[in-house]
């Protein structure tokens, strides 16, 4: 064995790989769910403000809304195409690197990002957006490459802890940086002549603006930690993880193809695989149903809860974000600990009727102390879900080399379900509201906990 390398199923191996979470996931905690909506915001005067690009002009929510799926739609189209070439060339790692470095400059792009430019700034955004998504296809595969069986169920949730734990700590050194600009040498001081001959009111409203004005330009500061921090720390995984194997021939516009044929493929492969098909079914259905109350829980915080006033509205939803992901840490252990002793199935059954069951409660709250607690089972379980969901379907895998197509079809079918859950979603909550919307998600999670049940126990292949 060369020196440096490491091997299958390694300690060294298997933290390199879990480490990317850790480099990664300040991404979807800073900028898609906290600091760049807050800042987003404030860039419009008033709620009936439009913003032009496009050639269109539409309310500043609706044009995020649109690059946002517009970036899913490519991350759904082009990784079967990626994926299929990294296969072929043999070096996944460099496609992973690319979609990396690629939303790390996004992050760090947002710093300028300006009504003026809007066209510039929504293609950092993109940026951002895609890298994030279109690494974790790789990421993803090396699963199965990296780990045995017996190992994967409790390094995927150690990738996912890990996550958490990185980037609650980048958002708490940057949630100070907003609400203390003081503390890290922003400017917040008012002119001379206001504090001399400036009435009481007056002075008021300049120290308001400069502490607006100083936390404005720590939230533009923030996306560049962010981008640092995801480039840095990757070089530990990328140092470690395996390269592949080269075929040596050039990617021709068959290779381009044959990612989509090799997804055609691993469709062909689940129609003789009982257990994996019924499984990707589950899957589906309730992976829908999570994925939709991620996207939609700070919304449904901010306008189904009778929260005092917008002060109280704000540092409660920014103290639920924290509150789920320092629980979700708890959650993967706990599920992982959970798969071991009752098996990946049975703790998935378990795990989909607690969601059900938060559904339902999610209905009758009303108080901020109420969206704490639900804020802490959600985070209990949505750990729990989204590692062991990986895991269970890279321990169900067929033996083959071919890892890299088999969870483009896995993110592919993530993907799909998340267009259409939110799309069930916002039909129920325009028709009715958003209680109703959610608690309409009790039927995915029942639905998939019924396909869950029927499950095989052991591989059987389709006659």
């Amino acid at each position: 064995m060369a020196r440096g390398i490491a091997i299958k199923g390694s300690k060294k191996l298997l933290n390199a790989w879990a480490f990317y979470d850790w480099a990664n996931s300040v991404y979807t905690l800073t900028i898609a769910s906290s600091i760049f909506p807050i800042f987003y915001s404030a860039l419009f005067s008033s709620d009936e403000e439009l913003v032009s690009a496009f050639g269109f002009e539409m309310k500043p929510t609706v044009l995020i809304e649109i690059i946002t799926a517009f970036t899913f739609l490519v991350v759904a189209i082009s990784s079967p195409i990626l994926s299929g070439i990294a296969d072929y060339v043999g070096n996944k790692k460099n496609f992973m690197k690319f979609f990396c470095y690629l939303g790390s400059i996004g992050c760090v792009g947002l710093y300028w990002f300006d009504l003026d430019a809007i066209h510039t700034s929504l293609l950092f955004y993109f940026m951002g957006l895609l890298g994030y998504w279109g690494s974790l296809v790789f990421y993803n595969s090396y699963l199965p490459d990296i780990a045995f069986e017996e190992q994967q169920d409790r390094i995927s949730a150690k990738g996912f802890s890990m996550g958490y734990i990185g980037s609650v700590l980048l958002l708490v050194l940057n949630l100070a940086m907003v609400m203390k600009p003081e503390w890290f040498g922003f400017d917040i001081s008012i002119a001379d002549s206001i504090n001399e001959n400036g009435s009481e009111e007056e002075i008021a409203t300049a120290m308001k603006n400069a502490r607006n004005g100083a936390s404005f330009e720590a939230m533009k500061i923030s996306f560049i930690t962010v981008g640092i921090w995801w480039a840095l720390f990757s070089q530990y995984s990328f140092a470690i993880l395996p390269k592949g194997t080269s075929t040596g021939q050039k990617v021709t516009k068959d290779v381009l193809l044959n990612g989509f044929r090799e997804l055609k493929g691993v469709w062909k492969q689940l129609q003789e695989n009982l257990r994996l098909k019924r499984y990707l079914e589950a899957f589906f259905v309730f992976s829908m149903a999570v994925q939709t109350i991620m996207l939609i829980a700070v919304y449904f915080g901010e306008k189904e809860i009778g929260w005092a006033d917008d002060d109280q509205k704000t540092t409660g939803l920014i103290i639920s974000i924290l509150v789920i992901q320092l629980v979700a840490i708890l959650g993967a252990f706990l599920t992982s600990r959970a798969s071991d002793k009752f098996g990946n199935i049975k703790t998935l059954i378990v795990v989909n009727a607690i969601w059900m069951l938060l559904c339902v409660y999610a209905f009758f709250m009303k108080s901020p102390e109420e969206f704490y607690i639900a804020a802490g089972f959600v985070g209990l379980v949505m750990g729990g879900v989204q590692s062991l969901a990986r895991s269970t379907y890279s321990k169900f895998l067929p033996e083959t080399e071919d890892t890299t197509s088999y969870f483009s079809f896995f993110d592919v079918a993530e993907k799909i379900g998340i267009v259409i859950g939110m799309l069930i979603f916002a039909i129920v909550d325009e028709k009715y509201n958003m209680r109703y919307a959610i608690l309409f998600l009790v039927v995915f999670f029942l639905v998939g906990i019924i396909l869950l049940f029927r499950v095989p126990k052991e591989e059987k292949a389709l006659s």
